[in-house]
């Protein structure tokens, strides 16, 4: 068969597929479009740490008799876990402990196991994080829409504990160590039903299975690239800037079907870019890893065992008086106490509540525990973010030591010059994701971010073409199928 001939059959094929496959994908870019743009302005609901601390009280070093060494045996734990830390439970100090055994809570004032059993549990939890507001019901659940994510599944089951205010909130806490895991408001969760559930077809049926809904994922987002290639290929095709059409035109075609073909070419190729970034959201076929091997906090600590040095209580009540968590850990072996206030900068001290400062020999130092024998080729202090250390969607500390090492993988790691704490370890594939993903899906470049007023606009324009672009693929689709229906009628009639 000629070439030409070949050419024809293909290019009829082409149509074929956009025409058929397309009136299905139009939908989903239509939906993914809107619900992006609600997203930039009601993300979906997580406690975060600022509302975390603003829920607590300052600790009480007076009350705390079980120190972090007896709590961590009570508790069942053979190694020190990757979270050892100290707050306010229900009136009380309490022991926050997320290690091998699981997460537990363990009462710093008698050592017993801390738990939500009932709803009169719950209640004062959820009284005391709120500030005393009223409740006005209680439910307990194993999860709902917005605790479906498998990251609770150690604090099922859950209080859902509805606050009689004007903005509707709701608390959950954790029957397994009564402190409070989630919370949203009324707004919050009504935007999310246009905004991330559409966005990321985050349906409780379907996300309650996680490899089920990343295969949901993979095969609507997978496909709809490559319908929105062909169609861009065959925008290409009907687009004449030169030799134009009879009527003067760049395109033979008029009414809906000139909007999907100008349109098209815009958010055409946007929308393949944002789908094809939402494919790779799930990291599909394991191709990148994102956060390097695991074991760096372990190596990094150069501490193992479930142990920890005595506490001088008053000691660290004077570092910290108002401090409303304390953070435990090792650097380097050298036993590390982080005391987070309800807003500033933690202070770091020893377990006796003296002043501890690290310098940045010793952490670099540290570091290479993290990659015996390899040779460090660049130690860089970051005072501002750059394009791969930015705050978007969380906090982000500056200064930090991005350490760079001379491996085969090229690892980077970050850490925060106050605490010494490891605050990430990242090779190529997982900056590499970071271009692949967050560059192209969300804009997330450190200059667009730093001017709303620049991306903002930005984004609504390019959402704008695609938009069109879809609405009009639906209504095309949409003519064509009530064609083909009346065909079938005149048919058999």
């Amino acid at each position: 068969m000629a070439l030409p001939a070949l050419v024809k059959i293909g290019l009829r094929w082409l149509y074929w597929f956009h025409r058929w496959l397309g009136i299905a994908a139009c939908l989903l870019f239509l939906l993914w479009f809107v619900s992006g743009l609600v997203m930039m302005y009601v993300p979906y609901p997580s406690l975060t740490e600022a509302e975390r601390l603003a829920g607590s009280a300052a600790i009480d070093w007076s009350r705390v008799r079980i120190g972090p060494t007896e709590a961590l045996r009570r508790a069942g734990e053979r190694s020190f876990p990757a979270e050892l830390r100290l707050d306010m439970a229900a009136g009380e100090p309490a022991w926050r402990i997320r290690g091998d055994e699981g997460r537990a809570a363990i009462s710093a004032v008698d050592g017993r196991r801390l738990s939500a059993p009932d709803v009169a549990a719950a209640i004062t939890v959820a009284r005391r994080f709120a500030g005393g507001t009223p409740v006005s019901e209680v439910e307990r659940i194993d999860d709902d829409q917005w605790t479906v994510a498998t990251g609770f599944q150690w604090a099922r089951p859950l209080w859902k504990v509805s606050l009689a205010d004007a903005p509707g909130t709701q608390i959950y806490i954790s029957s397994t160590t009564a402190e409070p895991v989630q919370n949203s408001d009324a707004r919050e969760r009504a935007w999310n039903w246009v905004g991330a559930v559409p966005h990321w077809l985050y349906l409780t049926a379907i996300r309650r299975d996680g490899s089920f809904w990343r295969q949901v994922v993979l095969w609507t987002s997978g496909p709809a690239v490559i319908v929105g290639l062909s169609g861009l290929w065959i925008g290409i095709l009907r687009l004449r800037l030169r030799r134009r059409y009879r009527s003067g035109a760049v395109t033979p075609y008029s009414g809906w079907m000139k909007w999907h073909h100008l349109t098209g070419l815009i958010g055409g190729l946007f929308a393949v870019t944002w789908m094809f970034s939402g494919w790779l959201s799930v990291n599909p076929f394991d191709w990148f890893a994102r956060n390097g091997p695991t074991g760096s906090a372990a190596l990094y600590a150069a501490h193992d065992t479930a142990d920890f040095p005595a506490l001088d209580t008053a000691g660290l009540a004077a570092r910290g008086p108002q401090a409303r968590e304390a953070r435990f850990g090792w650097v380097g072996g050298q036993p590390v106490v982080t005391l987070v206030p309800r807003e500033g900068r933690p202070t770091i001290a020893r377990p006796d509540g003296r002043a501890l400062r690290f310098n940045q020999a010793e952490l670099v130092a540290n570091a290479r525990r993290l990659l015996p024998g390899t040779p460090i080729r660049q130690v860089v202090v970051l005072g501002e973010p750059d394009l791969y250390w930015y705050a978007h969607g969380r906090e982000r500390p500056l200064p930090v030591i991005r350490v760079i090492f001379g491996d085969p993988e090229k690892t980077w790691v970050t850490i925060d010059p106050n605490s010494g704490a490891l605050l990430a370890r990242q090779n190529a594939s997982g900056r590499g994701y970071r271009w692949l993903f967050n560059a192209l899906h969300d804009f997330d470049l450190p200059f667009l971010l730093a001017n709303r007023a620049l991306r903002d606009p930005l984004m609504w324009l390019l959402s704008a073409f695609g938009i069109v672009m879809s609405l009009s693929g639906v209504v095309i689709g949409w003519r064509h199928l009530v064609r083909c229906h009346k065909r079938r009628l005149a048919r058999k009639g």
